[in-house]
């Protein structure tokens, strides 16, 4: 891949237009520019969880994770390349198993809440769905791989435990929800 990015301010796209990594023009509305778009806001949220405090190995977790979801950002953008793998969906699965081992079964829902850190594992999980719906619309209407959708439904799961492990990182716990709180 040749030095694409000399020039960041083209003005190619002032007609409603941007480019994809094949060379075709798409609508800048078009679900796979959407597509592109939530995986990218995905992307970014998880370099904000990488500014709060965790175990070293978790981040080096994370940061491998912003370089498939780079990746996989990549995929989308090609119509017909493939870059995500069952390898790096394998992957997920392996972290999944890694961090849920150790957590406490759960009898209740949890809000996404407790330390920062977690919230923001929170936060990364819902655009992390919001990502997959997104892929699976494109998916409707053009032929993609199925491992991005894979990787994203348990990239979603992973933060999710995640955000527990971070809870217990910063010395707290779930924050359960209490179904039978008074409100007002």
């Amino acid at each position: 891949m040749g030095n694409r990015l000399s020039k960041i301010a083209t003005r190619t796209g002032d007609n409603g237009t941007t480019g994809l990594g094949d060379g075709s023009r798409t609508e800048k509305d078009s679900v796979r520019v959407h597509t592109l778009g939530e995986v990218d806001e995905l992307n970014s949220f998880v370099g904000l969880l990488l500014c709060e405090d965790m175990p070293a190995e978790l981040r080096e977790e994370l940061v491998s994770i912003q370089h498939d979801l780079f990746d996989l950002g990549g995929e989308i953008c090609i119509p017909g390349y493939t870059l995500i793998t069952d390898e790096h969906v394998a992957r997920l699965d392996d972290l999944l198993e890694k961090y849920n081992a150790d957590l406490p079964a759960l009898k209740d829902f949890i809000l996404p809440a407790g330390s920062r850190g977690a919230s923001i594992a929170h936060v990364c999980r819902t655009v992390c769905r919001r990502a997959e719906r997104s892929i699976v619309t494109l998916g409707k209407t053009e032929t993609i791989n199925e491992h991005p959708r894979q990787y994203v439904n348990r990239l979603s799961d992973l933060m999710f435990v995640l955000s527990r492990v971070l809870n217990r990182f910063a010395g707290g716990s779930d924050v359960l929800w209490q179904h039978e709180r008074k409100r007002g």
